[in-house]
């Protein structure tokens, strides 16, 4: 919401998460993002190839009902993105920094969404951006191997097919050290951390620890991560959802969770996808953003 506040302090202050759902292995390719949560929205892929949005809509991020043959969504601050399966990317929401300057992309495998930029994963391995680079967040050009991307308020990171990460951006978020990571399978960039999972189902994280969000350590059995504003969101191979960080608003309150397929962490609240098709959430009731619980058919 920058038009009610300067778009630089919000993207400072009220950091925000984005990415995904479901765990790929190093090497493949990650095109399947079907849950997203962002600042005061969230955006999630029906089974039939469109998609639905619920929250804050000043600038039209919630504007794509009339999407259709999409195959991943990612919800910014104040923009939406979604990849077309002829490998083309449509977006809605706020553009001051180009950050919606998407319709000449093409084979395009993967999007995400940032705070004020977007990033793309090719088919052939090399990563695009569009968007504010103030702090080097887009400087993506010349990444190869790689098979998913995630970005943040204001970092990307990358996974390569060898499990290494490649990271840019705002030197808070450690990008330096992200880089000696090994065997990892799944990353998600959130506000000034950065979430890792490994391969033996174990997660790691660096970056700013102020209310807890990357005591990760711990945690075992995990299929998927998700790094939001100021918490951390790790989905079980049981179906369960642990969380750590900030809880101020409840975002953390996954524990009765159960039958979980895909998690994605925004800004202050976390969604879950079950097993059905059906949304849950928890956290801060931003805007509407409850109405992803009458979300139907979610999924791909």
């Amino acid at each position: 919401m920058y038009k009610r506040k300067s778009k630089f302090i919000i993207a400072v202050i009220l950091l925000l998460c984005l990415i995904f759902t479901g765990c790929n292995k190093a090497g493949d390719i990650e095109t399947d993002t079907v849950l997203s949560a962002g600042g005061d929205h969230a955006v999630g892929l029906k089974t039939n190839g469109t998609a639905v949005a619920a929250g804050w809509n000043e600038d039209g991020q919630c504007d794509v009902s009339e999407w259709n043959d999409i195959t991943a969504v990612s919800a910014g601050w104040d923009h939406t993105v979604g990849l077309k399966s002829d490998g083309t990317v449509v977006a809605a929401g706020d553009n001051e920094y180009g950050q919606c300057d998407v319709s000449d992309w093409k084979d395009i495998a993967a999007v995400s969404a940032g705070g004020l930029h977007t990033v793309g994963l090719k088919s052939d391995g090399t990563v695009i951006a569009t968007g504010d680079n103030f702090y080097g967040q887009c400087d993506v050009s010349d990444w190869s191997d790689i098979v998913s991307v995630s970005a943040g308020a204001w970092h990307t990171v990358a996974l390569k097919s060898d499990g290494t990460v490649v990271a840019a951006g705002y030197k808070g978020s450690l990008p330096e050290y992200v880089s000696e990571w090994k065997d990892i399978t799944e990353i998600s960039a959130g506000g000034d951390i950065t979430v890792g999972l490994k391969s033996d189902g174990t997660a790691v994280a660096m970056g700013y620890n102020g209310y807890g969000q990357c005591d990760v350590s711990d945690w075992s059995n995990i299929v998927s991560v998700s790094a939001g504003a100021s918490h951390t969101v790790g989905l079980k191979a049981d179906g369960t959802v642990v969380a750590a960080g900030l809880n101020r608003d409840g975002q953390c309150d996954v524990s009765d969770w159960e039958n979980i397929v895909a998690v994605s962490a925004g800004s202050d609240y976390t969604m879950g996808l079950r097993s059905d098709g059906k949304v849950v959430v928890v956290g801060k009731e931003l805007y509407g953003v409850y109405d992803v619980e009458e979300w139907e058919n979610i999924g791909n």
